[in-house]
């Protein structure tokens, strides 16, 4: 029998949903392939859990992938794979690192954040409700986008004058149809606004992470803590996963709920809270649709009877598993707030669980509420079909989300 042909996944993910249904329907792997590079995409979620905390897998493709220099050389996502950080590492280098980055989220250093988002969140709405009667808004831009940037920016110690070219560049870095050309170019300013940003913290140090995670490789010396490559392309996953990936909630979960009606009504009637909306939509929209790389360090044997050979490289499908009819029921594609089982897939599974879970809640649960508290009349500016998804295959929210703050 021949094998089944490769599935091209589109750059622009222009039908996200249609094309991870078609991926399930392949079975729960299949070979696909992304902006060149073939890998297996992963979609049941029995399978993905198996292989996202299997020590026959790594996520170090230096060591692990065959293919990794010449793909380093001539991939758009080359920086997914090339970076020096947590996100990348295997074992004990993993465990070194994840290490010296826990104590940044710690569920005391999270909470104590909680006045500092309200705060920010006050002033957006503020700015907001200072609009004419009938005027339309964004709020990918006047809310989803300036939030996690202000809160990781804080975080950081990113000076306000500096955060919006984080902002440009970090869209880049999720960008799937930038050349080769463009995505190098947008890696090398990214790096140079991070060795200037290490710069500054080196000369006048702060309370701040950027601060800390310097401290932690200095103090620690040759060995125990990062190196130079490491420091700078952890604070770049810090940047990345902070931001970007809780815009995409915040503007997910306002479409969802703007878009179905009943689901407020339930919230309303208190047959759900804040936190159930924030878990369906981390569950039905995830922030991120498909997750590059990881790599067999043995022959790894399906349950349908195909084989990932040693050294071939997967690909972490979470939306099109989150939505797995085998896990969800028939109704996974629904959207509903009162669902008993809102199990995800959204922040990973693990060791590589994401550190920043419990701040993206923190930020997207509070600006939910705060938001649908303030404008409860709040509608859509134009019909939902209309709303355009992000051209990229990583990266899962709207280009824009206009609504009508009153009647």
């Amino acid at each position: 029998m021949s094998e089944p042909q490769i599935f091209v996944l589109d750059p622009s993910s222009a039908d996200h949903h249609a094309e991870h249904q078609a991926l399930r329907a392949r079975g729960p792997a299949t070979r696909v392939d992304i902006l060149g590079v073939t890998a297996w995409s992963v979609t049941d979620p029995v399978l993905l859990k198996r292989l996202l905390t299997s020590p026959q897998i790594s996520k170090n493709g230096r060591s692990h992938w065959p293919a990794f220099t010449d793909t380093a050389a001539t991939w758009p996502l080359a920086l997914w794979i090339t970076a020096s950080n947590m996100f990348t590492a295997y074992g004990d280098d993993h465990r070194r690192l994840r290490r010296m980055v826990a104590p940044v989220f710690g569920a005391r250093r999270i909470r104590a954040m909680q006045p500092t988002v309200e705060a920010i969140i006050t002033a957006l709405l503020d700015d907001l409700d200072s609009l004419p009667p009938g005027d339309s808004a964004d709020l990918r831009e006047r809310l989803a986008y300036p939030l996690p940037i202000a809160v990781i920016g804080q975080l950081m110690g990113v000076p306000e004058d500096r955060r919006q070219g984080f902002r440009a560049m970090v869209d880049g870095v999720f960008a799937t149809t930038l050349t080769t050309e463009q995505a190098a170019a947008n890696t090398a300013a990214l790096y140079e606004a991070l060795d200037q940003l290490i710069a500054a913290k080196r000369t006048d140090p702060g309370d701040d992470m950027t601060s800390l995670l310097i401290a932690a490789r200095d103090d620690e010396g040759d060995g125990g803590g990062f190196t130079d490559d490491e420091l700078r392309d952890t604070l770049l996953l810090m940047i990345s996963a902070g931001y970007e990936t809780t815009v995409n909630v915040i503007d997910q979960a306002i479409t969802a709920l703007l878009t179905d009606p009943e689901q407020l009504s339930h919230l309303r009637a208190g047959r759900a809270d804040w936190s159930d909306v924030v878990e369906e939509t981390l569950r039905h929209e995830p922030a991120v649709k498909h997750l590059p790389l990881r790599y067999a360090l043995t022959d790894i044997v399906l349950p349908d009877g195909q084989t990932i050979a040693r050294g071939e490289a997967i690909l972490a499908s979470y939306a099109a598993a989150n939505r797995h009819p085998g896990w969800h029921g028939e109704s996974a594609d629904r959207f509903d707030v009162t669902r008993l089982t809102k199990d995800h897939l959204a922040f990973g599974h693990g060791v590589h669980f994401c550190l920043g879970a419990p701040l993206a809640r923190l930020e997207v649960t509070a600006a939910l509420r705060m938001l649908f508290e303030r404008f409860p009349e709040m509608r859509l500016a134009v019909p939902s079909g209309d709303l355009q998804p992000l051209p990229t295959l990583i990266s899962n929210g709207h280009v824009t989300l206009p609504v009508r703050l009153r009647p």
